[in-house]
This record gives C-alpha cells, structure tokens and sequence, in this order.
C-alpha cells in the first residue's frame, strides 16, 4: 500500500506544471525581474559609462538581481537631447547626459553652469552633494524626470595657436571656437574675443589653416581630437565645469515600489565615487601625453580679472531666480 501511495506522489509531481521562473504549481511564485535601460552617448571605457556601469551592479546587489539595468553606451538608443526627450515619457528608463541640453527642459539648471561660477572642484562638489545639488535634483520632478546623482565632466579651458593666455588682454582680438549657445558665445564676447561657432569636427582644419586662433575644451577633449597637435598653447583658467546628470523617467520610477525607489536612488548616489575616480584618472593620462607632446601649459591663478568680466552675462542670461541661487552657490565655503 505504501508502495502504492509513493506512486502517485511521485506522479503528481511529474504532472504539476512548471512556469517560466522555474516554480511548480502551488509553490511561491518568485518576484519577476524588472529590466530597466540607461542610454550614454559615450563609447565603452569612457568615465561615465564606468560610472553607469558601477550604477547597474549596485542595483542588482542591492536588489539581489531582481532590478537589471542594462546600460547602453555609444548613443545606441539616442543622441543626448532624443535620449532625454525618450527618457521624459518613459521610452527610455535612464540617461546620463550634460546638464547643458538638460537646462532646455529645466531652465533654473543653467545657474549651476554658468562661468567662472566655482572656485574649484572642491567647492563645486560641495555645491553638488549638498542642500543646493539635492534642491536641482528634486527640481526635475516637474518636468517629468528624476534626479538621481552627479557625475563629473572637467572644467574647459582655452588653447590656441598664438600665444600663452595670462589675461584677459591676452584674448582680445581672438578668434575662438565655442558651441552653438547663447551662454558660450557670450563667455568668449565678454572677454574681448570673437565667439565663432563651428562644427566640433572642423576645428582641426580651422585651426591649422587659421581660420579660427584657438577653441576651449578639457583635458581628454583637447588630446582625443588631436588639437593640441596644431594649437600648442594651453591656459588653464577652468572658465566652466558643467556637471552630468543621470536622470530616471518619474513614469518608469512611479511604476516601482518605494523600496525599489530607495534602492535604485542609493546605488546612483554611491555610483559618483566611481565615474569621479575614472575622470581623474582619464584627465591625469591626457595631460600627461600633451605635455609630453610639447605643448606649452600654463596657469591662470588670478581669475578675478576674468570673473569680473562675467557680470554683464550673469545679468543677461539669468533671471533673478537664478541669479538668487548663484548668490547661495557663490556663498559655499
């Protein structure tokens, strides 16, 4: 009899039907995987796919691999501005991108990049990771995103084919390449230099024929597109530092318990440490190899000259909102 009752023990657990997480009916079904997507424009190896990197393994440690995040670098959903845009209505879960086409969506972002506006890294990181860097953050909820965390990009300085750069004098005249921005054109107009936009892919060209003197970029910039080889003078004035920005869709977030919230908000805020590291490390190999390529470097350790140059700027593009939250910025210590 006993032999009997085996059996069909046996065959009722052959028959149970076994779903695709590998329970059997009647057992507790496991908690099904979310999977979410982060766009980066940039390639494999660059500091701030690292830093989305290091952010997807902490939320899958911290959700023991229930939340996945799937990072996709090399702009392979979008470009930076369709990638926010995708990321604003939820096609797209997550993005890392530059504060700067981000402030099209939230205006009140442009007091954080406006020029000669921190002192040094130190007092930007400060600004970021304090009081002020959370109210910028939470202020992405209206728009329809999340702010989750801060990552570094360098400060930009001036290079050019003519001369060392010590003061602003040393500018007038000048012919500089800038982005396509109003902020940018601006800058380089204050100082007594002609803004001159220009396809980021022509600046070589222009700059060995002379059709333009100099550009501003940071460090890897100025070596990974080979302009130090034809504009030998750096000037580091470290005129901007405009921070990156990973943002979550709030329609993806709203979807996610306030647990999974949590978890996804920590593993961003832990994930700085890594993409900071990284970019110090990238910067560190970049200037090593232009200085020993020649290049003629110097610094600028007197910026008040070149900040006071700014205040015609500060009071055309900010409106007094703005101009309030650069005051607090400025106040840091």
């Amino acid at each position: 009899m006993k032999k009997v009752l085996l059996a069909v023990l046996l065959l009722s657990l052959l028959m149970a039907p076994v779903f695709a997480n590998g329970q059997t009916e009647g057992t507790a079904a496991a908690p099904k995987q979310v999977v979410l997507r982060l766009a980066d424009n940039q390639p494999l190896g660059y500091p701030t796919v690292l830093g989305d990197e290091a952010f997807a393994r902490l939320v899958g440690e911290y959700s023991n691999d229930r939340i996945k995040v799937e990072v996709y670098p090399q702009a392979q959903l979008a470009d930076e501005k369709s990638a926010i845009e995708q990321v604003q209505f939820g096609g797209i879960d997550f993005t890392r991108v530059s504060i700067s086409p981000l402030a099209s969506f939230q205006p009140l972002l442009n007091a954080l990049q406006m020029p000669y506006l921190y002192r040094d890294a130190d007092h930007m990181w400060k600004v970021l990771n304090g009081e002020i860097g959370q109210y910028f953050l939470d202020s992405m909820s209206d728009k329809g995103f999340v702010g989750l965390v801060y990552y570094d990009s360098g400060a930009r300085s001036f290079y050019n084919t003519k001369k060392p750069i010590y003061t602003v004098a040393d500018l007038k005249g000048m012919k500089i390449r800038v982005q396509e921005s109003a902020l940018m054109m601006g800058l380089v107009q204050a100082l007594g230099a002609v803004p001159t936009p220009m396809s980021y892919g022509d600046v070589y060209s222009a700059l060995q024929t002379g059709v333009i003197d100099g550009a501003e970029n940071n460090w890897p910039s100025y070596d990974s597109s080979s302009h130090y080889e034809v504009a030998k003078f750096y000037s580091i004035d470290q005129h901007t530092r405009v921070p990156e920005m990973i943002i979550a869709s709030k329609i993806s977030m709203d979807k996610l318990s306030a647990d999974d919230q949590a978890i996804i908000k920590k593993a961003a805020k832990e994930s700085q440490a890594v993409e900071v590291a990284a970019w110090a490390d990238y910067e560190k190999k970049s200037e090593a190899k232009v200085r020993a390529a020649g290049c003629q470097i110097n610094t600028i350790t007197d910026q008040a000259e070149f900040a006071s140059a700014m205040a015609p700027l500060y009071q055309s593009q900010l409106n007094a909102d703005q101009q309030a939250w650069v005051a607090k910025i400025k106040a840091v210590k």
